[in-house]
Formats: C-alpha cells, sequence, structure tokens
C-alpha cells in the first residue's frame, strides 16, 4: 500500500451542536453535503486499490458526494458507540460527571441498541481495518467518522486507541497516513479542502 487517505464526513445537525453522534444515523446538514462535495477533487480520476465507507447514511452520502462510486461499506468502521451519552454534548455530561474526558473516562453503558464500547473495542475494529488495507496494492481510501479515524490514527502509528485524543479532526476533512522508510506516519493532518 501506498497511502491510506481518511475521509471524514461532512457535517450533521448533531456534530454540529457537539452532540455525540455514534449509532444515530443522521444525513447530512446542507453546509455538509457542500464539505462533501468540496473532497471530490481529491479523489476525482484517481484508482483506488480498496475503498471502504461506514454503513452509516452520513458518511455513505459523503463518498457518493465526493465522487467515490465503487465502495464497499464495513461495520468495522461505524463511529464510536457511546452508549449512555448518545446524543449528549460534553458540557451536558460534565454536569453530574465534572472533568469528564472521553478519551480518559469512557462511557456509560447504554441499552441494548446503543450497549457503549471502551477505547480499547474501538481500537480492535481499527487494528482490523488496518490489517484489511495494507495489503491493498496502491492507495486505500476510509470514509467515516472522527473518533474513529482518530483512533484508525493512533492505531496506524502503533500508539495505544486513547492516544487519538491527539489527532483533533473535523468534519468534512481529509488526511493521509503512509510510510517513510518502510515506517508508518501521519502525512497529512486534519487538512481543510
Amino acid at each position: 500500500m501506498n497511502q491510506l487517505i481518511l475521509l471524514r464526513h461532512g457535517e450533521t445537525e448533531w456534530s454540529r451542536d457537539g452532540r455525540h453522534t455514534g449509532r444515530t444515523d443522521l444525513p447530512l446538514t446542507p453546509g455538509g453535503e457542500d464539505q462533501a462535495r468540496a473532497l471530490a477533487p481529491l479523489v476525482d480520476g484517481r484508482d483506488f486499490g480498496l475503498v471502504l465507507v461506514s454503513p452509516a447514511r452520513r458518511a455513505r452520502d459523503t463518498a457518493k458526494l465526493a465522487g467515490l462510486k465503487d465502495y464497499e461499506t464495513d461495520p468495522d468502521l461505524w463511529e464510536w458507540d457511546y452508549g449512555g451519552y448518545e446524543g449528549i454534548t460534553t458540557p451536558t455530561i460534565r454536569e453530574t460527571r465534572p472533568g469528564w474526558y472521553l478519551w480518559r473516562d469512557g462511557v456509560v453503558p447504554g441499552d441494548a441498541d446503543h450497549p457503549g464500547e471502551s477505547a480499547e473495542q474501538v481500537g480492535a475494529r481499527a487494528d482490523r481495518v488496518i490489517a484489511r488495507v495494507r495489503p491493498t496494492a496502491g492507495d486505500a481510501v476510509v470514509v467515516a467518522h472522527g473518533h474513529f479515524l482518530r483512533v484508525l490514527c493512533a492505531r496506524w502509528l502503533g500508539l495505544a486507541p486513547q492516544d487519538g485524543r491527539f489527532f483533533r479532526l473535523d468534519t468534512g476533512t481529509y488526511s493521509r497516513l503512509g510510510f517513510e522508510h518502510g515506517e508508518p506516519v501521519v502525512l497529512a493532518w486534519n487538512a481543510p479542502v
């Protein structure tokens, strides 16, 4: 594999409002659709060896609007399952858990539909995705979610899943992972279009 291109989906109402959006399947806002279309020049005319997209509508719509036609959905690309914090903002969580920080404190269990995940569980999913993309001939692209892609970056570099906290990632941005002298590196991160 040469490079792994990461595209974070465009803005949704909840991402705009800072609400934790794991498994809730929300559409893009009009601004999010514009962000997705703006990613098109990054993929236009490129021949990717593998294109993987989260099953979430916001990721699939981003892929389509960016011009990625032939892709495979991969359930390992779903966003972190926030459990009982699904749809809740960090300030609201901190009203009952002062100083709460996702990367350090994790989530509270939810219900059967949103049981919640630890950073390690998200990291295990990221490791499976990395194992799929590394043998790819040429470049690969992944369209997914902010916290998941941050964990994927940490795991790409051999860091603990919690170290994804060091890699802020905005909606509608692209990043590139690759190699230098055979070692995994970040080539570009959180780049606006």
